[in-house]
């Protein structure tokens, strides 16, 4: 039967968070019969439950008339009245109705928008071009593949500070054969998963202004935006920037800032024109967003509530982000150099110098110690030589990975 499947579904790696976890399930009863029972900081996913507000609003609105029926796939106006409300008390940016539309999580948002843009050829010359950010979230290289484009990286480092100058890199698409025509998209993700770096609205700006310049559409990915650490500067939308509306959609989640990752919800918003076309697939592929879940998140959205557990929430990660640097300090790790993070709730951080490649030393500290972590190359070829952290389990059990790797020979040496 494979033969019957297109040329871009056939070349699709299975996703790495599922590979992990897979590999974890076949190796679980091993490891707990040896004290190591597996301790998962791989899957960028909150374990705490959603605000409890969130949830006695999904339960009185079920019983709600008429919420058991079809609904619009582009939400319904209480939810988009939400989306439009938080847009400005959160960013102070305007926006129309026509400017917005549901999604069932960012995720599947941004892999229908991107279906929207490319036109697929197996020609890989004359591929529609994807800008994606290197290291990056795994599925970006993958959603461009299966829409039949190609994924092109731009390398973030430190020595750029997470932030690439895009005159050069439309100078290296060039040097590299391509033409700046084929390219239809940047996508930006700040703050970054799987680096946690953050931008600034100056940053944005020239993004904008690049965009332009080359007629390119800029998405950005905000799944993270609202996850800043306390006393941090909070993360900018690129709406704010003047004019960003002319070539700019944004991406927003209810999975990382409210822990709703089973509920599948989202929006995007910004260019009337390719939220237009967006809207058009997206009305002949899918029917919407349960009702239910559509009420209680317009409800969450701009509530006390809400605001607050954002904030008690990213009060525990920054001090669950100190277990693990001060543990993995006390292993070698120069976690003082490496300036870590203010906002999500990853660490990247580089292996031993005595393992020659990230899936190496993911792979022992699995097998020996039960600790689930994502090589880095799995976010990308720039990621090769680093691992990715997420500090979503809780205090005591962060405590327990550094005791595992202190008692397993773990050091950065």
């Amino acid at each position: 039967m494979k033969e019957l499947f297109n040329d871009y579904v056939q070349t699709l790696e299975t996703y790495i968070m599922f590979q992990i976890k897979q590999e974890t399930q076949r190796l679980t009863p091993e490891l707990t019969a040896k004290g190591r029972k597996p301790i998962s900081l791989s899957m960028g996913a909150p374990v705490e439950p959603p605000p409890e507000f969130v949830n006695k609003k999904l339960i009185e609105a079920i019983s709600g008339e008429g919420m058991h029926t079809y609904t619009t796939p582009k939400g319904e106006s209480y939810l988009i009245e939400s989306i439009i409300k938080r847009m400005k008390n959160r960013f102070n940016v305007d926006l129309e109705k026509e400017e917005v539309f549901s999604l069932i999580g960012s995720k599947e948002g941004i892999a229908n928008m991107i279906r929207a843009l490319v036109n697929p050829t197996t020609d890989i010359k004359n591929k529609d071009i994807i800008l994606i950010p290197d290291p990056g979230y795994a599925s970006y290289k993958e959603m461009v593949k299966v829409s039949g484009g190609m994924a092109y990286g731009i390398p973030l480092t430190a020595e750029n500070n997470y932030m690439p100058d895009l005159d050069e890199l439309a100078r290296n698409i060039e040097k590299d054969g391509y033409s700046l025509k084929k390219v239809k998209a940047l996508i930006l993700n700040y703050p970054n998963n799987p680096l946690g770096a953050v931008t600034n609205k100056e940053y944005l700006k020239k993004a904008v202004e690049f965009c332009k310049k080359h007629n390119i559409l800029l998405i950005s990915d905000a799944a993270y935006i609202d996850m800043t650490f306390e006393g941090e500067e909070k993360a900018p939308s690129v709406l704010e920037i003047e004019g960003a509306k002319d070539i700019a959609v944004e991406f927003f989640s209810f999975s990382k800032p409210y822990s709703m990752t089973g509920w599948r919800i989202g929006w995007v918003c910004g260019n009337k024109e390719a939220v237009g076309i967006f809207g058009k697939l997206k009305s002949t592929i899918d029917t919407g967003i349960y009702k239910p879940i559509q009420k209680a998140a317009s409800e969450v959205l701009n509530s006390k509530e809400g605001d607050e557990y954002i904030a008690e929430a990213n009060k525990r990660f920054e001090k669950k982000q100190k277990i693990v640097l001060d543990g993995l300090k006390e292993l070698g790790w120069k976690t003082d150099e490496l300036n870590p993070p203010k906002a999500t709730f990853y660490l990247w951080l580089p292996i031993p110098p005595k393992y020659k490649t990230s899936k190496e030393f993911t792979d022992e500290v699995l097998n020996k110690s039960g600790v689930v972590l994502v090589p880095g190359n799995a976010f990308g070829k720039n990621g090769e030589g680093w691992f990715r952290l997420s500090i979503v389990a809780s205090e005591d059990q962060m405590h327990e990975v550094i005791r595992r790797l202190k008692e397993d020979g773990f050091r950065f040496e």
